[in-house]
């Protein structure tokens, strides 16, 4: 059970939804739950939760030509030239907290491959959970 609450909170984490699952992976930690396992689940959780916003960016973009839509043609395009150019690497930094969310809905809008979003994403979120464990292994 504890490793479905990770799950659960590690994906919702991932989403534009206001969650953080950091504190609950220490938590289990401490409480003597498998390392490897709990980076596992976080990570999968996490990159899942990164590939919903992903695809809601995709499918955002058929509202484009909509008046209420939030962004004006000409500021879309200069947001596509720019993520062009960095776009994929930023994904590295998926991770960090309260941008790293828009990042991943930014790919999706600016039609990333999934593929390469699913590489850059599961490392850069993998790595953080790895570094987190081992920090708290560490200091436990």
């Amino acid at each position: 059970m504890p490793y479905l609450a990770l799950f659960a909170t590690a994906f919702i984490a991932a989403t534009l939804l206001p969650a953080q699952s950091e504190g609950l992976l220490v938590g289990l930690l401490i409480a003597g739950h498998v390392p490897w396992l709990l980076v596992l689940v976080a990570s999968v959780g996490n990159v899942m939760g990164s590939t919903v916003n992903w695809f809601l960016g995709r499918e955002v973009t058929r509202f484009a030509d909509r008046r209420w839509f939030p962004v004006k043609p000409a500021a879309l395009a200069r947001a596509q030239a720019w993520y062009a150019r960095y776009g994929k690497w930023t994904l590295l930094l998926s991770w960090v907290p309260v941008t790293g969310d828009p990042l991943t809905l930014a790919a999706g809008v600016m039609r990333e491959p999934l593929r390469v979003f699913l590489l850059l994403v599961t490392v850069a979120k993998t790595a953080r959970y790895a570094l987190l464990a081992a920090i708290a292994a560490h200091y436990a």
